[in-house]
């Protein structure tokens, strides 16, 4: 046997292997030839598989389900793998028979004379369409008939055969993939018949065809994208092939990179160095530079430029394309500070770090990710002054309970959390009055704030005097259950109340939570009958509720 269940999960990851296990029984239609092994598993859709066994790496495989269309070995393949594993002797037998099937056609074929061999592929062209029209471009190609070549490659990207009201939708589209790839392989085919000019073209025109066929296409499972990686990879190879002139290419190359088709192909201009040599090479940074130059904010324009700066090393050149148009918050100048920092030059970052914090207005609060690193970086210098002043002005701006945690690690490692802390509550008191002045607004962050810090008693007096949450309310309970039984029951009960009248496992296992906390406080309170009398009531009240009724005996309650 070629392979095994260890390189099905290798190849797979142990969940989509395991989901595989239970596909067994979908799998029909085996087939073994040699090197290959295809079958129908019966998934959402019959998904058609095909496992290749002698590939340059080992084992892998091909599936027409939305997963296996990502290029994953999926769970369907597993299924196929662990179906002829069963029998792991046959797959070796068939193999050598389909060997022998394979010989003895060739054989045949030979045998046959020159009039019942074209007879015979007229016959299979009759009942093929596609492969008559491989045929026919193949024709086209050897007589050097371009221009009957262009036309067939149109007709296979033409959107118009496979659309339902003038758009291609999820299950036509593989169809219409399947067709493309026609033309991607008669195109490649050009160059190695040695007239890659030929193929420069008609890649070109294709990219633009499949651009077209984007806003008609339901493409879900990517094919276009597949398809123009294609192209793109034929046009390359033509390139190599043909050396075209090296200014028509840049330009067409950078042209084609700040088109809305840069993404669909995925063009990597570094591809393309050897092709254009130094000379076009700078002939492309020219004209990236010019386009940017003219559209700074454009992020194509963008894109291109950080590329070949990146590639050349050149760190100057990419920041200032990158902060050319910078963001309030800041978030660009955090972007150049990590690449100088990546590049070894800690105090230019620094530099790029703290001018994000300077140059962020009034009315913007800085980005978070900002705010960390330059933290880190005063951290790690130990100023630590420097470090309270940031977390200071993030929780001013913020009055949440993580800038307000954040405010307090710095100032108790700088030994100044006394005094921070009467500052912060003084803020978190006024937004607590500006909340009951309102109509509107969320749990006090003043609450959770100084249940954070421990201090139960001022966190209870706090929540009296706003509109606290209900977790907020929980969380006091729970914390003062030991100190102020009677009003953790309180809470408790008016709690429970509430959810005696929804329905729901979630709802019921917080119930029951609620009503062992109240069997405690009880407990506390010397008041065990009391908590008899009110658990009997409620569950006389709720004994139709059947899971409810279950999870109270399972508690004991």
């Amino acid at each position: 046997m070629d392979f095994g269940e260890d390189d099905l999960r290798a190849l797979a990851g142990p969940r989509s292997f395991e989901r595989g296990r239970g596909y067994l029984s979908a799998v029909t239609a085996v087939e073994v030839g040699d090197g290959w092994i295809t079958a129908t598993v019966q998934g959402t859709d019959a998904y058609h598989t095909e496992l290749a066994l002698d590939g340059p790496d080992g084992l892998a495989g091909d599936c027409d389900c939305p997963y296996g269309m990502e290029g994953n070995f999926c769970k369907h393949l597993v299924a196929v793998g662990l179906t002829v594993l069963v029998e792991p002797a046959a797959v070796p037998q068939q193999r050598g028979r389909a060997r022998t099937r394979a010989r003895e056609l060739d054989a045949w074929l030979a045998g046959l004379s020159r009039d019942d061999l074209l007879a015979l592929l007229r016959e299979q062209m009759a009942g093929d369409r596609q492969l008559a029209r491989r045929l026919e471009l193949r024709a086209a190609s050897a007589r050097g008939d371009m221009v009957e070549v262009g036309a067939r490659i149109r007709e296979l990207l033409d959107t118009a055969p496979f659309a339902r009201y003038g758009f291609v939708e999820y299950a036509d589209a593989h169809a219409y993939g399947e067709q493309a790839s026609q033309a991607v392989s008669v195109i490649a085919e050009l160059t190695v018949a040695g007239r890659p000019e030929d193929a420069i073209s008609l890649s070109r025109e294709g990219m633009r065809l499949l651009g077209q066929a984007q806003d008609a296409i339901d493409d879900s499972d990517g094919h276009l994208g597949r398809i123009g990686t294609a192209l793109a990879e034929a046009h390359l190879d033509a390139c190599a092939a043909a050396r075209p002139d090296t200014d028509e290419t840049a330009r067409w190359l950078v042209g084609h990179l700040l088109s809305d088709l840069g993404d669909l192909t995925d063009i990597d201009p570094l591809d393309y160095e050897d092709v254009l040599g130094a000379e076009g090479f700078l002939r492309v940074w020219e004209l990236a530079a010019d386009a940017w130059r003219r559209n700074r904010t454009g992020w194509a324009e963008k894109y291109l430029m950080e590329r070949l700066a990146r590639a050349e090393g050149d760190v100057d050149g990419w920041i200032a394309v990158h902060t050319a148009d910078l963001a309030a918050d800041g978030s660009t100048h955090l972007s150049a500070a990590r690449e100088l920092d990546t590049a070894g030059r800690p105090d230019e970052a620094l530099r790029w770090a703290e001018r994000g914090i300077e140059e962020t207005p009034d009315d913007v609060a800085p980005d978070i990710a900002l705010i960390d690193f330059l933290c880190d970086r005063y951290t790690r210098a130990d100023r630590l002054s420097d470090v309270v002043a940031l977390r200071r002005g993030h929780f001013a701006a913020r009055l949440s309970l993580t800038a307000y945690q954040q405010l307090r690690t710095a100032a108790q490692a700088a030994g100044s959390w006394k005094a921070e802390r009467e500052q912060a509550l003084v803020l978190l008191r006024a937004d607590l009055g500006q909340q009951r002045r309102s109509w509107h607004g969320g749990p006090a962050v003043l609450v959770d704030a100084l249940l954070d810090d421990g201090d139960i008693e001022a966190a209870w007096r706090a929540a009296d005097e706003t509109r606290a949450h209900d977790r907020q309310w929980l969380a006091l309970a729970d914390r003062a259950r030991a100190a102020r039984p009677a009003d953790a029951l309180g809470v408790y009960l008016r709690l429970a109340e509430a959810l005696t009248k929804q329905t729901g496992n979630a709802v019921y296992e917080q119930l029951t939570g609620l009503l062992l906390s109240m069997r405690d406080c009880h407990d506390r309170l010397g008041t065990d009958g009391e908590f008899t009398v009110y658990l009997a009531a409620l569950r006389a009240g709720q004994k139709r509720k059947r899971n409810l009724m279950r999870l109270l005996d399972q508690h004991g309650l």
